[in-house]
């Protein structure tokens, strides 16, 4: 593989907010990865990637008044929602054995990691937008997410 295209995937993986990219022609392959300072890796996986594949754009998280109804009657409590910015599958820690990343009660400053979503076998995380302290967790572990779904409610 060519040395500038190899120049141009780092570019790319730094203008993104990929955690990771792989890139495979024929039989060569190049794999990219880098970790956020302060937070967890996550899992591992091989993701192919066609190499004209543009970079996926996440939706900001947007908030809403306190005690909002959700879908199935459940009433959030006062404070931030930080919604989920796309389609996926909610983990609460980078593994099954790891502790969750964030528990209520827990004091978090923006741009921490409160979880992940797994999107089309890309992990993408989820960052704290506000700073305050966790009310609620709203996901489960391991389940689907819609967009725009509440995720947490920071207050």
């Amino acid at each position: 593989m060519d040395l500038r295209k190899i120049k141009k995937l780092i570019d790319i993986l730094e203008e993104s907010n990929l955690a990771e990219l792989e890139i495979k022609e024929g039989e060569e392959s190049v794999r990219l990865s880098r970790v956020p300072k302060g937070s967890v890796a996550a899992p591992a996986t091989h993701v192919q990637v066609p190499a004209a594949a543009p970079a996926p754009i996440s939706a900001p998280a947007v908030s809403t008044p306190a005690a909002t109804p959700v879908a199935g009657g459940k009433e959030l409590p006062p404070g931030h929602v930080l919604r989920s910015p796309m389609v996926g599958t909610f983990y609460a820690s980078a593994s099954p054995e790891a502790p969750p990343f964030v528990k209520v009660g827990q004091t978090v400053k923006v741009g921490d990691t409160l979880g992940i979503i797994e999107a089309m076998k890309m992990f993408n995380q989820i960052e704290a937008d506000a700073a305050g302290t966790v009310l609620a967790v709203l996901a489960t572990s391991g389940q689907p997410v819609e967009f725009d779904e509440p995720l947490f409610v920071i207050g």
